[in-house]
């Protein structure tokens, strides 16, 4: 079934909801994009189970495509694009990249690699060093200097923890973060029992140390946060906020968590921050901004 239709069986509730408990005029708009926004939650969770176990694997690793040498002297050569490492979120796998992969290699990003780490991982420390050594091994196999990450929720903090606290920055050249807890989110409570899920809380060792001064990172940050989004809280800790980091906020409308890695609209969204068409040219670090929006309607 698509969305489409699920929204639409949905609506015929929506005036007798309002009839029953009347929403301010200010809200109804939100309210119908809520709406909107838990179908498509709701399909895409039903769609990525079933796709589910097809990612539990690590994926195979194959040579970098090569080359061909160019014949004619006078053509000017082009510039190599680094490898792009899509990694998943809490209790996920690399399935969940399946369409943005075919985004990515549809305009020109033929070395796309999902990582899968244990959903038994306990410390984003750790993680973050596997992380490290997966990439030294991509960048040896493709014989790349650097290579671009989007991670998604968790993944995306992983990633910025390797970046900025274990010298990273010298192989990420952009970092592009999917609704990840930057500064922490409150949301789930009995979820603590998991010790990875209190390093993502507000005020945790992990959280601190990313508070720290991060002088000379010469990675670019890129952070998509949507304002429907139910596992942040506060919705703002999805933005990246650091004086030192060279850091742009992408704020998405329309869509919640699990939307944010498979929305088209936001794959196109990634395309232009691996491009670096969110940042300015200017050197040096600059303050997150919540300029640049998306909206999907």
């Amino acid at each position: 079934m698509k969305v489409t239709q699920v929204t639409r069986a949905l609506l015929p509730f929506h005036p007798l909801h309002r009839h029953l408990l009347p929403i301010p005029s200010s809200l109804a708009g939100l309210s119908l994009a809520l709406l909107k926004a838990t179908a498509l939650e709701i399909a895409i969770l039903a769609g990525h189970l079933i796709l589910y176990p097809s990612g539990i694997v690590q994926e195979r690793r194959t040579p970098a495509p090569r080359i061909p040498a160019q014949e004619d002297a006078a053509q000017l050569p082009t510039e190599s694009k680094p490898p792009v490492v899509l990694l998943h979120g809490f209790i996920d796998n690399r399935s969940v990249f399946l369409l943005l992969r075919r985004s990515l290699a549809q305009h020109g990003r033929h070395q796309v690699v999902s990582l899968n780490y244990s959903p038994l991982t306990c410390d984003i420390r750790a993680a973050a060093k596997l992380l490290g050594r997966h990439i030294e091994e991509i960048c040896e196999r493709t014989d790349s200097d650097q290579v671009d990450i989007v991670g998604h929720s968790l993944g995306g903090l992983i990633a910025r923890y390797y970046v900025q606290r274990l010298a990273g920055d010298t192989r990420v050249r952009t970092l592009v973060t999917l609704g990840t807890p930057h500064s922490g989110t409150r949301v789930a409570p009995l979820a603590n029992a998991h010790p990875i899920v209190r390093q993502m809380r507000p005020g945790s060792a992990v959280i601190e140390e990313l508070a720290l001064p991060a002088p000379g990172c010469r990675t670019r940050f890129v952070s998509f946060w949507s304002d429907l989004d139910h596992l942040m809280d506060p919705l703002e800790t999805a933005c990246l906020e650091h004086p030192d980091l060279l850091a742009q906020n992408v704020r998405v409308s329309g869509i919640g968590h699990l939307a944010l890695p498979v929305h088209p609209a936001v794959a196109s969204g990634i395309r232009q921050a691996l491009e670096g068409a969110y940042h300015s040219s200017t050197e040096g670090a600059q303050s997150a901004t919540r300029n640049g929006g998306l909206t999907v309607a």
